[in-house]
């Protein structure tokens, strides 16, 4: 299996996709929850009031008896499934804050988690801005692949189709997710878990009287809705719990950065901040960067040395080998 696959199954996706969002009217990503739906369901296609019609039905079920999801592994249809997300991205011109995290992000945060916080085989994960869940799923295979345990993951979005996409991607992965749609600044029905991680999404919060509970709040106008799940995700991860946020590289250099940092000082142990290698963004203003923060607890203590810098290229291989091995020496003075 390889890429060869991904491809085959991406393209079954697409092809089926179209069919449903021309015979349906309905946008592209609706097509894909449909034909994901279908393909969960044996191959049988679903009919409402007559449609899709006979034509489309027929085409729809050879492409269905060509998809083997038994014969890829989980890692093999998310990329299959990205790739037709990432298609309807274009299609249905879905706005910025609702774009995917890309895998080479994902694939660094997968890194940091692993070699930083030490998961036991039952740990739980959280993804309080779950989209169609690309970042939480490349973590989870990730440290399935690695650790040979099967994680339990929560994700929360207020977007229903996205949290839809999410759902029908970790049922053909077959992942152990719980998605719940809701406001993530709400109070949540999510348990407490063992680390978080999410790409936050940049801009304001509209309720103000919701944010007025959070320490990260404006002291005038709209909170920075970023900040205030950065607070809400570290609330819901247990004592010593890590959590993982792609944040803007110049999170620190906004109005509102005295809040933040007041908060982080005082109600958690910020350990890291490390920029997304420069490659992955059109300009520097748009560079990100991977914050890490640590819970307060018996096991955890403040890095003496905070780990600031930067990800080698993703193409240097050797200074990536060196900066893992910089990486185990950090953990080792200052972690252990």
């Amino acid at each position: 299996m390889g890429q060869t696959d991904v491809g085959e199954l991406y393209k079954r996706l697409d092809t089926t996709t179209a069919l449903l969002k021309e015979d349906l009217d309905v946008s592209y990503m609706d097509a894909l929850i449909e034909t994901s739906e279908n393909i969960l369901d044996g191959g049988r296609v679903k009919i409402e009031n007559g449609l899709p019609q006979q034509q489309t039905r027929d085409q729809l079920s050879t492409q269905y008896g060509q998809i083997k999801l038994g014969q890829l592994n989980t890692d093999e249809i998310r990329q299959a499934m990205q790739l037709a997300i990432l298609r309807g991205e274009r299609t249905d011109l879905i706005q910025a804050n609702h774009q995917m995290t890309p895998d080479s992000i994902g694939f660094l945060v997968a890194y940091l988690l692993e070699a930083l916080a030490d998961l036991p085989s039952d740990a739980t994960l959280l993804d309080l801005t779950v989209g169609t869940g690309n970042l939480l799923y490349t973590v989870l295979n990730r440290l399935q692949a690695t650790n040979k345990t099967t994680l339990t993951a929560y994700g929360v979005d207020n977007d229903d189709t996205m949290l839809a996409l999410a759902g029908v991607s970790a049922r053909m992965q077959n992942l152990d997710v719980e998605l719940y749609h809701q406001d993530a600044i709400s109070d949540l029905v999510v348990p407490q878990v063992t680390a978080s991680v999410a790409d936050l999404p940049i801009g304001y919060y509209p309720v103000d009287e919701r944010a007025a509970s959070f320490a990260t709040h404006a002291t005038s106008g709209h909170s920075y809705a970023h900040h205030l799940l950065i607070e809400q995700s570290m609330r819901y991860t247990a004592a010593d719990g890590f959590g993982f946020f792609v944040v803007p590289s110049l999170i620190f250099k906004s109005d509102e950065a005295k809040g933040l940092t007041k908060w982080m000082t005082t109600a958690t142990y910020l350990q890291g901040l490390l920029n997304l290698p420069q490659e992955l963004f059109g300009s520097e203003a748009a560079q990100k960067a991977i914050l890490i923060l640590q819970n307060k607890g018996p096991h955890a203590k403040q890095a003496q040395r905070i780990m600031l810098g930067e990800f080698p290229s993703l193409k240097d291989q050797a200074g990536f080998r060196r900066f893992t091995t910089e990486l185990a020496q950090w953990k080792q003075e200052n972690l252990a």
